[in-house]
């Protein structure tokens, strides 16, 4: 067996696979990001009891099944959030709190950087918020000793390696494809730009070293396995494979490393991963340039508002049905309203919705406030109401992906989704497609997402042939076979969507003068 766990925005999850690759036992724990302090974090405790809490379950499911303990398996993987800044000190300790993905306040950062290294640097970036901190002269860059994403973090405190897959690294800063390492001309221009602070560490010396997936990353050590187990049951020594981000485990979950594959996650943000044959023209401050976890070159369009609005609406009704003593469960309701939803109109009647929770670099909005907007003679209804929002979450995607399909001629003959927004049979699906007009396909595999796509690499670890590569053991070694679907774009529907799009565009005054306005 094997063991893979993701740390999700809003769930933290674990999957059991077995010799065939197939989930057998999960457990999962919810949380929640704070903003504290005009930053979006989740606390050092929260981080370990999730964790915990998480396993927990997962060992309980399983001692339940199997009528034992869960004692020991064949290898580890950790997943997370990709991005954000975590900074230790020589001790050990974070010397501010976790920033995550969804900050939008190193935009002076994000931008010198991406005209000094002429590469896309997005504020998501781990050296944009390392370099903010530097131009803020925040006290605490002096005593670095390390930085790292979530999943590094995690995986350093229960190994002791200081180590990051190539796709989470390329989250942290930009990847030379041709030494599967960072950029030395990029670090060397960095520490050139910041020689004149005189700091005790050069960056080279405070990244986490490269990985590649298949290659070993480190054993549970004693200590790792009471972080992870406090019962004492769970036995060192077993086998991790190299952290990654969850863009590369949602790529290997739905067998999209190869080049002219993609895929896109849609959950509390939405990104989508195009797999390149060929380098882009010029550098987009809407693309991001990462890998795939062996190292391909990717192109990324990341929204950072996908689903969380459309949450707080059903929450809404939830809470009605509640009121007046008909308590309705939240995925009832989710699946009815995301049904009646297909009833709508193409164009949605002429509403208008901004899903703007946080902020959106690609629309040059550093906060956000979800607003909902319709005309005196709009078509107001549930159906048409409840397209809006499908719609409003993934459009800001959309506007990303025009610059690949059509600034750059980028070919793709389908992409693979997965994540919440597709979790109602064919709804989500066929809302992508009609966005993107290009064919989405489902795998039922896919609702296990990133937790079975790091246990994935962690069998690759282990089972890989000699010089078998990621995607010929995916390909021929567990996606063989297995069932799904695929929604080709409905003609109207793609018209509606067009009509939508005209409208978002002209609107955004209103939410730009909202986030000036409402403070």
């Amino acid at each position: 067996m094997i063991l893979g766990i993701e740390f999700g925005s809003t769930r933290i999850k674990a999957v059991l696979i077995d010799q065939n690759n197939a989930p057998i036992i999960s457990g999962s724990h919810e949380w929640e990001n704070q903003y504290v302090n005009d930053f979006w974090t989740y606390s050092i405790e929260d981080i370990w009891a999730g964790l915990q809490d998480c396993y927990a379950k997962l060992a309980d499911a399983f001692h339940q099944q199997f009528r034992h303990p869960l004692t020991t398996v064949s290898a580890i993987g950790f997943s997370a959030m990709m991005h954000g800044y975590m900074p230790f000190g020589i001790d050990g300790d974070l010397l501010v709190p976790f920033r995550t993905w969804r900050n939008t306040t190193t935009g002076q950062a994000a931008e010198q950087l991406t005209e000094l290294f002429q590469f896309n640097i997005p504020q998501r970036w781990s050296i944009a918020h390392l370099y903010q901190a530097i131009l803020n002269e925040e006290t605490h860059v002096g005593n670095i000793c390390y930085f790292t994403t979530l999943a590094g973090y995690v995986h350093w405190k229960l190994t002791g390696q200081k180590v990051l897959g190539i796709g989470d690294a390329s989250g942290m800063f930009p990847i030379d494809a041709s030494s599967h390492n960072y950029d030395q001309r990029m670090v060397e221009l960095f520490n050139s730009k910041i020689a004149e602070h005189d700091y005790p560490w050069k960056l080279e010396e405070i990244l986490p070293r490269v990985t590649m997936a298949g290659e070993p990353a480190g054993f549970l050590t004693e200590q790792g396995a009471r972080l992870l187990d406090p019962s004492g049951q769970l036995q060192a020594g077993i086998p991790l494979c190299p952290p990654e981000g969850d863009a590369g485990t949602g790529m290997v979950a739905t067998n999209s490393v190869a080049e002219q594959t993609g895929n896109i996650s849609a959950g509390t943000s939405v990104f989508a991963m195009i797999v390149l044959e060929k380098s882009l023209s010029k550098v987009y401050p809407e693309i991001d340039m990462v890998t795939t976890p062996a190292g391909r070159p990717v192109a990324m369009v990341h929204a950072n508002n996908c689903t969380s609005d459309l949450n707080a609406w059903v929450e809404l009704f939830h809470e009605f049905s509640r009121t007046i003593g008909q308590e309705i469960g939240q995925p009832e309701i989710f699946e009815r309203l995301f049904q009646k939803a297909v009833e709508g109109d193409a164009d949605c009647g002429n509403l208008l919705a901004y899903n703007y929770f946080s902020g959106e670099p690609i629309m040059r909005l550093e906060e956000g406030r979800p607003l909902f907007v319709r005309m005196p003679d709009s078509r107001f209804s549930l159906a048409n109401f409840m397209r809006m929002h499908l719609y409003s979450a993934i459009a800001t995607l959309r506007i990303g992906m025009d610059i690949l399909f059509i600034d750059e001629q980028v070919r793709i003959g389908q992409l693979l989704g997965h994540g919440g927004f597709f979790k109602t049979k064919n709804v989500g699906q066929s809302m992508m497609a009609a966005a993107l007009n290009v064919p989405v396909s489902v795998m039922e595999t896919a609702g296990e997402g990133g937790a079975w796509g790091i246990a994935l690499l962690a069998a690759y670890m282990l089972n890989k042939g000699s010089g078998e590569s990621l995607e010929t053991y995916l390909s021929k070694r567990v996606f063989t076979g297995v069932p799904g679907s695929t929604i080709s774009p409905d003609h109207e529907d793609v018209r509606g969507f067009a009509v939508f799009m005209d409208r978002y565009k002209e609107g955004l005054i209103i939410e730009k003068t909202a986030v000036q306005s409402l403070k």
